[in-house]
């Protein structure tokens, strides 16, 4: 009867699932094999064409980059943040989350004033005489980087706080005790710790900027197109639907095999930690 009442009480989110995000993708897909020339032919012409293969690789190293340099700046951050009093801790949590209240696009353009030849950082630049002229920015892939790392940090900072709040504090104070500098304590120590809330950020974070629409479009223009980009070049300006349907299936089977990879990859590395974690609580037991 509790496996009945559970299927039943699933049943509406799995029917809405199944209409709202597999039934448009099932329409947008069958297009593409009903093809005159072959059944994969559209997938085929469009994987031999190297500037596809270009836009895929630049749409695959600016999402590698981007969950890299928001990983990086993410866990100092998260560290600080997760080791404040709780009232404080709240109040920095809001201030992180309240520029995701804002729309992306006029928060891009935001960035646009400060990156532009003639906006604040190149001013300030050239103020204190590092830079001769100003330096181009935008629109290129390093501008799209900086949109999506910023666009993602608070993703990946709430990913790690949670995962901080569980550390195991007195492995650290043990650790610095027995004379290990704040580096070693943070790379053998807090991290391991942390794998579970790294790999879920990095994921979101991947995923996100994998998929992502309105900053390349803004900040990338159309010298440096990415998949999604592409999408909208090849369905809105040049009216070729299929084409664009194709790249969007592309883009979702690149984005899956990624995330499905990086899942392995975090449940292998969460098991070494686990490991890891309980050779040291035993150590710390001891040491005790």
């Amino acid at each position: 009867m509790k496996i009945k009442s559970s299927f039943w009480l699933l049943f509406p989110a799995f029917i809405s699932v199944l209409i709202f995000a597999f039934f448009p993708l099932i329409q947008i897909a069958i297009p593409t094999f009903q093809d005159s020339k072959g059944f994969l032919h559209l997938y085929t012409e469009f994987l031999k064409n190297t500037y596809n293969l270009h836009v895929i690789g630049r749409t695959f190293k600016i999402a590698l980059l981007t969950m890299i340099i928001v990983l990086i700046l993410g866990i100092p951050i998260s560290l600080w943040i997760a080791r404040q009093k709780s009232k404080v801790r709240s109040i920095l949590t809001i201030i992180i989350l309240f520029p995701m209240l804002t729309n992306a696009v006029v928060r891009n353009f935001a960035w646009i004033i400060i990156l532009g030849r003639n906006g604040i950082l190149n001013k300030f630049l050239m103020s204190i005489h590092l830079i001769n002229s100003p330096l181009n920015i935008l629109y290129t892939d390093t501008a799209i980087i900086i949109g999506s790392a910023y666009l993602f940090l608070p993703i990946m900072i709430i990913s790690l706080v949670g995962s901080i709040s569980e550390l195991n504090i007195e492995a650290e104070e043990a650790a610095a005790v027995l004379g290990a500098n704040p580096w070693v304590n943070l790379i053998k120590i807090v991290i391991p710790q942390l794998v579970s809330g790294i790999l879920t950020g990095c994921i979101l974070v991947f995923a996100g900027a994998m998929t992502a629409y309105t900053t390349p479009q803004i900040w990338g223009g159309n010298k440096n197109l990415v998949m999604s980009t592409l999408i909208y070049q090849q369905a809105m300006t040049l009216g070729n639907w299929k084409n664009a349907s194709v790249i969007a299936i592309v883009l979702i089977i690149i984005s899956a095999l990624s995330m499905i990879l990086m899942r392995k990859a975090s449940r292998a590395l969460d098991r070494d930690c686990k490991i890891v974690c309980v050779r040291m609580n035993d150590s710390l037991n001891l040491f005790l």
